[in-house]
């Protein structure tokens, strides 16, 4: 027996699981710069920030993994952090033509100092929720994006990328 086609109504959209993903990654990012807008940084550049205080001297190409970011669009995000100051890029030693990227005292200074911002975005992203479906949400969701790595046009390679660095996350 067929089964009933999916009606097209916009009521159909609001209750699809890509929709309601979509509107909670803009809805996410819209806390994230209301709460961190003193910094000026997208939750991109936050990623960035980190990944390169907890990996000094990552490159791009490794940072590209360990954010799961589009290589080609990371550069942008980098020249907007070395324009504001907070990262430098310096020539890798054994090949000139690789830049490692670095924090900045300032790079530093703004990571610290943006944290209780980035924690309140966090927490209000899963305000409306009880805690055990805030608990239960994060779970499914952790579920979902390691299950679907592969899916993603950049997937998530943080461990092959450290293990070049020959470091560990």
């Amino acid at each position: 027996m067929p089964s009933k086609p999916t009606p097209i109504t916009m009521d159909a959209v609001y209750a699809a699981p890509g929709y309601l993903f979509r509107r909670m990654q803009q809805i996410a990012v819209a806390i994230f710069v209301e709460e961190c807008k003193a910094f000026d940084l997208t939750p991109v550049q936050y990623a960035a920030l980190v990944s390169i205080h907890t990996h000094p001297g990552i490159d791009a190409t490794r940072l590209s993994a360990v954010i799961a970011f589009d290589r080609s669009t990371l550069g942008n995000v980098i020249e907007r952090l070395e324009s504001k100051a907070l990262v430098e890029r310096k020539p890798a030693r054994e090949d000139k033509r690789v830049k490692l990227l670095y924090l900045t005292k300032a790079g530093a200074a703004t990571l610290r100092e943006i944290m209780p911002s980035v924690e309140r975005a966090q927490a209000r992203m899963l305000q409306p929720l009880k805690a055990a479906d805030r608990k239960v949400l994060l779970t499914l969701m952790t579920q979902l994006v390691d299950l679907n790595n592969e899916a993603s046009r950049v997937p998530l390679r943080a461990e092959d990328a450290l293990e070049h660095l020959g470091k560990s996350g």
